[in-house]
């Protein structure tokens, strides 16, 4: 690994700096830098619009989407600029939270499928933020198997007629577009009779319903179609490849998300150097400092983990599969951590609002965030079998339904 910058990297970082510097929305630096994972607001301001409008300035000065290329909104840019922007942005990257599955997911996707036109049309907006999109791939009966889907979508004309049900869609509630998977032929086996679209979400007989979490907030949703009707010129890949199409998507749904899930560890030894225990200051209790050191190595891991990927970025190699590695220890740490912090509070970690709770109810709204970010993304199960199978070259999980037509495998109330 190579921790130094080429000289090309060290003046695009420094040009990055200085617009950054000169254009970032100060007013909200210290809002940002204190928000949690799960709790991400702003007082006295509406963080869509605070979100939208930094992306569109970043995009009016070529700083959206950098890896894109030009013709669709981006800068052409290398993707170790990138991650190197994704380094000088700091606390002001928090804003595009909202942009990720659209800019990580459904952007590529609509690049490798979608024809130029399309193209031309839908992905510059996408990469301004002014038009935001999700991605409707799970659903209530499904679980982690994204081709045990039943929402059908059946051909009239030339259009698709779709009915089903999807859920856990993070941001349907505030997205203009979307990408769908849905079934067109179960008398094959489940991943073969798949096909990808992608619809405006305001069409007639979408329905969207925000899902209330433990931590008060509805980042995701159930999302109802109901003979929704999409041209033909909206289907990505061919009929019944849309699973081929899928793994475009979640491949990039891996490499964003993995990338980037807080781990907790900073927060929680910065809170237990100014926590007063019974017996004296926190940090030198011996059974927290044998957490926070096991917790140091397992950062630490985390952090080299990433820079390898950075490395080889950096030579202009693609990052294999081990980004699962990082969502794997990241999310079940940032529980155990947030779990921790609260233990140490005492009774004062059963208060959560951020006007009482200590450090703003910080690890609070870390611990009921936790179980989705272990969820989202793929679940620990399903990152360990990708790290044994590819990583570990372990033999495949026993599928016993892979060869076997979908509507014959058995099921309870199937539609």
């Amino acid at each position: 690994m190579n921790f130094d910058d080429t000289p090309q990297e060290a003046a695009f970082r420094a040009e990055a700096k200085a617009w950054i510097a000169a254009n970032a929305p100060r007013q909200y630096e210290d809002e940002l830098r204190k928000a949690s994972l799960g709790r991400v607001a702003l007082k006295g301001a509406n963080i869509l619009e605070v979100a939208k409008a930094w992306q569109k300035k970043k995009a009016d000065a070529g700083w959206a989407c950098l890896h894109w290329p030009k013709e669709y909104g981006g800068r052409g840019s290398s993707p170790i600029e990138r991650v190197i922007w994704q380094q000088e942005e700091g606390p002001f990257g928090r804003l595009s939270s909202m942009f990720i599955i659209g800019h990580g997911m459904c952007g590529p996707t609509m690049m490798a499928f979608a024809g130029e036109e399309q193209k031309r049309k839908y992905l510059p907006p996408l990469a301004s933020g002014e038009k935001i999109w999700c991605q409707l791939f799970s659903e209530p009966a499904g679980g982690s198997d994204v081709a045990g889907l039943r929402t059908r979508a059946e051909k009239s004309g030339d259009e698709w007629v779709i009915n089903g049900q999807k859920i856990w869609t993070s941001g349907a509630h505030y997205s203009d577009y979307g990408i769908l998977l849905t079934r067109t032929d179960p008398d094959v086996a489940k991943h073969k009779g798949l096909t990808m679209f992608f619809l405006d979400m305001k069409s007639p007989g979408v329905e969207v319903r925000p899902i209330k979490q433990a931590n008060g907030a509805s980042d995701f949703n159930e999302v109802y179609f109901t003979d929704v009707r999409i041209p033909v010129s909206q289907r990505l890949g061919n009929v019944n490849d849309g699973w081929n199409v899928s793994l475009t998507t979640l491949m990039n749904e891996r490499m964003s998300i993995g990338a980037g899930v807080a781990n907790g560890f900073p927060e929680l030894f910065d809170f237990c150097n100014s926590l007063m225990l019974e017996d004296g200051p926190a940090i030198e209790n011996r059974a927290v400092r044998s957490k926070l050191a096991n917790w140091a190595v397992k950062a630490s891991g985390l952090k080299y983990t990433s820079m390898r990927a950075i490395s080889a970025l950096s030579r202009g190699e693609r990052p294999g599969p081990e980004n699962s590695i990082g969502k794997l220890v990241a999310g079940s740490m940032i529980q155990d951590v947030a779990t921790c912090a609260l233990d140490l509070q005492g009774a004062a970690g059963a208060l959560s609002g951020p006007e009482d709770a200590e450090v703003a109810g910080k690890f609070q709204a870390m611990l009921l965030r936790a179980p989705g970010t272990r969820v989202e993304g793929g679940t620990d199960e399903i990152m360990r079998n990708i790290i044994a199978e590819r990583v570990l070259g372990l033999p495949g999980d026993i599928r016993v339904d892979k060869d076997v037509p979908f509507n014959k495998i058995p099921t309870k109330g199937r539609a």
